[in-house]
């Protein structure tokens, strides 16, 4: 008998590969995440630019120092100038002057998930600057992160495989039989003022399988299960913002249902753009028949966002064209470009919103600050929109 051209790859080989690979991935988290460099926010605004984040002049922000309603400004010993005011300091100056963007307790908290069941489309990037854009604003985040890859933890500097316990500290227990009835024990602060997480580990890819055993028992359990989670911690936040899973599966399913608004990242190429409008067919198909088994459910908003958008390659103009043609009123206006900025940041487990020192102040950076401010003041708007409360200042601003 004739031998084969290609050997076969043994079981023997593929853990050999497992374990080589194992091996860099500790390296880099060894690096990452080394023992004693929990990541911290080193953010520093000057009065005037904490002025502008305020809303108030900075003549009011130093009366306010001076007559204790706000405290003294750190200053330089040696040069006696102010330090500069971390973000929680301006969030105090914010509830000092009453100028906090939080929604009033009768408005419905936002649930928004940034969903596309293929990967690679820029999710997590997605959910990871809006939540840290919204908390600049001063609006009070909670980031819960669905997918057991875990890309949206590791950002916000915890390690998946040691920070974070499966069985007691992500989704997981929740969706356990007998789990606990509320959220909370797996609220975690993060070193951003303002945004708590819900993390995930590999351990979480366990909960499709729970999900799967208790679907033949009890459906509505299995669909509404997040949902209830989600009611049960709401009133502490502004914006819930989840990251799911790039699969179509129970998770996934769960995440659909308990959001009241959708973004949709895609990417301006032909695979994408089809896997999206694929997602959209299957989306639309499978709310239908959840909606037969739990009830339908409304969005106050889907929206689709061009991500990695490079404009000096023409195919993507043309399939931007394209999806602007296609979906006339549900593309957001910005685009999230491809950047170089992001991706240095990404490869350092960070995003361009913390970036500090001289790499802040290139041309580059500049931009691809733009075009993340611009994406997420277009949902910022969205989401103020949907508030009652905010409706007489969205009408001053000529927005409304």
């Amino acid at each position: 008998m004739e031998q084969p051209v290609l050997p076969p790859v043994t079981l023997a080989e593929l853990d050999q590969l497992s374990n080589r690979a194992s091996t860099v991935i500790g390296r880099l988290r060894d690096r990452l995440f080394a023992p004693g460099s929990a990541k911290t926010l080193d953010l520093r605004f000057t009065v005037r630019k904490a002025a502008e984040m305020v809303g108030r002049s900075d003549k009011l922000i130093r009366d306010a120092e001076a007559d204790g309603r706000l405290p003294q400004p750190e200053k330089d010993p040696t040069t006696g100038r102010r330090t500069g005011y971390s973000l929680a300091q301006v969030n105090e100056m914010r509830r000092v002057f009453g100028t906090l963007p939080h929604r009033a307790p009768e408005d419905p908290a936002m649930v928004l998930a940034v969903q596309n069941f293929k990967g690679g489309v820029g999710k997590s990037t997605t959910v990871c600057h809006l939540a840290q854009y919204l908390a600049l604003k001063g609006y009070r985040v909670c980031v819960i992160d669905c997918d057991s890859q875990a890309s949206t933890t590791s950002v916000f500097g915890l390690n998946p495989d040691i920070d974070v316990d499966e069985e007691e500290e992500t989704l997981y227990p929740f969706f356990r039989h007998g789990g606990p009835k509320t959220l909370h024990y797996a609220l975690r602060g993060t070193y951003w003022p303002g945004i708590a997480l819900i993390p995930a580990n590999l351990g979480l890819y366990d909960a499709e399988y729970e999900f799967a055993a208790r679907m033949a028992r009890d459906q509505s359990f299995v669909l509404d299960r997040l949902r209830e989670g989600i009611e049960s911690i709401k009133d502490e936040f502004d914006v819930i913002l989840m990251d799911p899973p790039p699969a179509l599966g129970m998770l996934s399913l769960s995440v659909l249902r308990a959001a009241n608004a959708i973004v949709i990242p895609a990417p301006p190429n032909n695979i994408d753009f089809g896997s999206t409008a694929h997602f959209l067919k299957m989306m639309g198909a499978t709310l239908n028949e959840l909606a037969r088994a739990g009830g339908a459910r409304d969005y106050s908003f889907i929206k689709i966002l061009a991500t990695k958008m490079n404009d000096g390659k023409s195919a993507h103009q043309a399939i931007k064209r394209m999806m602007d043609a296609v979906f006339p009123h549900d593309m957001l206006n910005a685009v999230l470009k491809d950047s170089a900025e992001i991706d240095n940041a990404a490869a350092n487990l960070a995003t361009v919103y913390e970036l500090t020192g001289a790499s802040t102040r290139t041309e580059t950076h500049r931009r691809c600050r733009a075009y993340l401010d611009a994406v997420n003041g277009e949902i910022e708007l969205l989401i103020r929109k949907t508030w009652p409360s905010h409706h007489q200042s969205l009408r001053k601003e000529g927005l409304l």
